[in-house]
């Protein structure tokens, strides 16, 4: 039955693709689309920067204690390119649907629908639940993201507190915070954030540049450090990793309000220059940072430095600011997925929309504050988010979408690109499988 499913799939396809191609070599989805507030070059390159070097850098050297330094180095280059070229392939067959179904733009779970229903029979089934299911996920990670922020902000606030008025919890500093996270979270478009993340981005250079100051001064002997950890610890090096690199709905949104998004994908564009500074700066944060702390680092490396010095203090301060308007750029993705996607529709009154999408970001806000009082631990936080998340929306399901794209144009030369993608989806479910394992087993032992 399924032979014969594929093979009037396929007559029908060769009476018909010729025509198609043509057509659709006619039409260009980046000519027709209508953005609002369109971003230039470099405001999108300044929100790349700031949407994939969040608190993820800051506890790389944790993850490194995960792996050893020289597994750490290895392992993170190879999942960063496998984490770019999952970008790429998942923005190219976006595009490539695009030009079949003649739109100016397809969003992720739009995509992944049209993909399932021109893909492989067997994978039709999943066609119905596949809109809610990547809408589900995106804003899940993305809300997950802003729950770490909270933490991170929180922590921060409480070292230097702590230090010079009096010691509090950290759950009372995460209530202080409600009202300001709730001021940037109130923001509504991307054009007028990016001013906020250039600044962020230039108080992060001045913070990376004062932690690699302590991380410097007098560096062990690195025979004190581990070459490879044991293989036990992997999965949480590997969550926290993804958590680090992956920034899929932002990275999506940014092309998506681009004014020029050709430039976006182009061999020196902003994906690659981007991913080349944000790799970079993990790799060197990791190594030495794992070199000076070994495993002794925390959930951030901020939480290392001195906490009496002046300068550190500063510098914690610097990262909270970044880590603050970052939450707004993370927080985006949710709010117009539940918003745009969902409840906008419902509510007639066109007057109040305005109203009751505030509302909505202000209830997006208590959430986050409620799961980070739930979870304070910011290490397992990464962990879990970036396991659970990160290797469905990051991995596999690009994988699977570049499959159902090139289902009837075929996979070249002894199948390789079918080959390629089968790998990284089990490279996806394997890593995803066993790190929320370990991070949620990490999580309840915790807090037993």
């Amino acid at each position: 039955m399924k032979n014969d499913i594929k093979q009037n799939g396929q007559q029908q396809l060769e009476t018909t693709q010729p025509a198609a191609n043509e057509a659709n070599a006619d039409y260009d989805p980046h000519e027709h689309r209508n953005v609002k507030n369109p971003t230039t070059n470099l405001q999108t390159f300044a929100h790349f920067l700031k949407a994939s070097i969040g608190t993820g850098v800051l506890a790389m050297p944790s993850a490194f204690a995960n792996a050893g330094y020289v597994n750490g180095l290895v392992l993170t280059l190879v999942i960063g390119i496998i984490a770019v070229h999952c970008l790429h392939i998942l923005i190219n067959s976006m595009y490539e649907l695009c030009k079949r179904k003649r739109v100016p733009y397809l969003t992720f779970s739009e995509a992944m629908t049209i993909g399932f229903q021109e893909g492989p029979p067997f994978l039709k089934c999943i066609v119905p639940i596949a809109t809610p299911f990547v809408d589900g996920f995106l804003a899940f990670y993305h809300f997950g993201i802003c729950c770490v922020y909270v933490v991170f902000v929180a922590e921060s606030i409480k070292q230097i507190v702590d230090e010079h008025l009096t010691v509090l919890d950290v759950r009372i500093h995460m209530c202080f915070l409600l009202v300001p996270l709730f001021i940037i979270y109130s923001i509504r478009n991307l054009r007028l954030l990016a001013p906020f993340s250039s600044a962020a981005n230039l108080l992060l250079l001045v913070g990376f540049g004062v932690i690699l100051y302590y991380i410097f001064d007098d560096l062990p002997p690195i025979s004190e450090r581990k070459a490879v950890e044991d293989i036990s610890k992997l999965p949480i090096f590997f969550g926290t990793v993804l958590f680090a690199l992956e920034a899929v709905g932002v990275i999506l949104a940014i092309e998506e309000n681009m004014e020029t998004p050709k430039a976006y994908l182009k061999p020196l564009g902003i994906m690659n220059l981007g991913m080349t500074i944000v790799l970079s700066i993990y790799v060197v944060l990791g190594f030495f940072g794992y070199w000076k702390y070994g495993d002794k680092a925390l959930g951030s490396i901020t939480l290392n430095i001195p906490q009496q010095e002046i300068l550190a203090q500063i510098t914690k301060i610097l990262f909270a600011i970044t880590t603050w308007i970052s939450y707004a750029l993370q927080g985006y993705v949710t709010a117009n997925i539940i918003w745009n996607k969902y409840l906008q529709k419902r509510i007639k009154d066109t007057n109040k929309h305005v109203l009751f999408e505030l509302l909505v970001r202000a209830a997006i806000v208590l959430l986050t504050f409620c799961c980070a009082v739930a979870i304070p631990d910011l290490s397992l936080f990464l962990s879990l988010v970036g396991a659970f998340c990160l290797s469905i929306l990051g991995l596999i399901f690009p994988a699977l979408l570049q499959i159902c794209v090139q289902y009837h144009t075929g996979y070249g030369p002894w199948k390789i690109r079918l080959t390629k993608n089968l790998l990284l989806v089990a490279f996806g479910a394997f890593g995803g499988i066993i790190g929320t394992y370990v991070s949620i087993v990490e999580i309840v032992e915790a807090y037993k």
